[in-house]
């Protein structure tokens, strides 16, 4: 499987990722270049206080395909997704968490879903049948009871829209990523749900997630202020596009 016919972006937000960015940059550079050898790695280093930046650039030394962007206020994971679809030369672009919790080999099933089901956008989905996930307790509760949330909001028929690895189409992203209004950890629905909206095609896949940083560390990584911040910015969306729109 090879994406010939187009470039491969693949974006990665990091923020104080200084103990494993360069390692991960350089694995998900060999990964792809398997079954992609036309690609580009853009890292944003979204305001990390860290070496984050420094141990980025070092990756960068080895491997010239890995774009490095940074800037000193942090903006969120969705300001630092945007900011890389922004940058992105690729007829295809994908998103790609940097601790590499969920492995870089996903997107070779994604792009060969997305040649052969002509699909718009392939998400991961940890909801899924197929899935194989090593997860705390209390993120799993998070997610099916934001599942629930979106459900009743947005009637999607995706039943997951946080796993970390994303893949679309560059006309379809680009122009949604102009009109983002939200910036926290609510931007892939807000992304999806204007997807959606315009009806464009969405395809969902099994993942292996896998935390890298042991499952306690991993369940403590997003925060009660966190939580309450999706909550209000889904609130946000759904009024911005259902409502108002």
């Amino acid at each position: 499987m090879s994406t010939q016919k187009g470039m491969l972006s693949v974006i990665m937000p990091a923020y104080k990722e200084e103990q494993c960015i360069y390692k991960n940059l350089l694995t998900t550079c060999e990964c792809i270049a398997t079954f992609c050898p036309n690609y580009e790695i853009i890292v944003i280093n979204d305001g990390s206080p860290d070496n984050t930046f420094a141990e980025a650039m070092r990756a960068r030394s080895v491997n010239p395909r890995i774009k490095v962007a940074t800037y000193k206020i942090n903006r969120g994971k969705g300001g630092a997704i945007k900011e890389g679809i922004s940058r992105a030369s690729g007829e295809f672009i994908a998103f790609l968490d940097a601790d590499l919790d969920l492995a870089p080999i996903h997107l070779k099933a994604f792009l060969k879903e997305m040649y052969e089901e002509d699909a718009d956008i392939v998400i991961g989905s940890k909801l899924h049948k197929d899935s194989k996930i090593e997860y705390p307790f209390m993120r799993r509760v998070m997610s099916y009871g934001y599942y629930i949330f979106l459900k009743l909001l947005f009637h999607l028929d995706l039943k997951d829209t946080q796993t970390g690895v994303k893949l679309f189409r560059a006309d379809i992203i680009k122009p949604i990523a102009e009109s983002l209004k939200t910036s926290g950890y609510a931007f892939d629905i807000e992304i999806l749900a204007r997807a959606t909206h315009l009806g464009c095609r969405i395809a969902e896949l099994p993942v292996h997630l896998e935390y890298q940083r042991g499952m306690d560390q991993g369940a403590s990584r997003i925060r009660i202020l966190d939580v309450c911040s999706m909550f209000f910015d889904t609130l946000k969306i759904f009024w911005d596009i259902k409502i108002r729109s």
